[in-house]
């Protein structure tokens, strides 16, 4: 069972950066892509979060949603089994909780998916809040 934890999520002004983490731990880690989604605050129930991205097992695909494309950066670091995602540019419509999350390769292939249901294992969240 694949288990992730984020961190370094936190207050920063608008146009600034903020960088969170996702450690990843389990077995067979690459078989898993990794993406990050966002729930923003008065999400109506029932919505799915946005996705933000996400990152192929192998390290060699990566997708950007229409919103943060240009702004956001995904990257892994393969020796400490974590992932990250570089949040350059912030605006106030950035603030959300954002989610790391799981998808089985083997169950859902290799492409790109902002399907919440293809993700079945999930961290905690790491709040972020832009100010202005």
């Amino acid at each position: 069972q694949v288990q992730l934890v984020e961190s370094g999520g936190g207050l920063v002004q608008v146009g600034g950066s903020l960088r969170l983490s996702c450690a990843v731990s389990g077995p067979t880690l690459n078989s898993y892509n990794i993406g990050w989604f966002r729930q923003a605050p008065g999400q109506a129930p029932g919505t799915e979060h946005e996705f933000v991205g996400d990152i192929s097992g192998s390290g060699q695909r990566i997708h950007y949603g229409d919103s943060v494309k240009g702004r956001f950066t995904i990257s892994k670091d393969n020796a400490k089994s974590t992932f990250y995602l570089q949040m350059n540019s912030l605006k106030p419509e950035d603030t959300a909780i954002y989610f790391c999350a799981a998808s089985d390769r083997r169950l859902w292939g290799d492409t790109w998916s902002s399907r919440t249901y293809e993700y079945g294992n999930w961290g905690q969240g790491t709040q972020v809040t832009v100010s202005s």
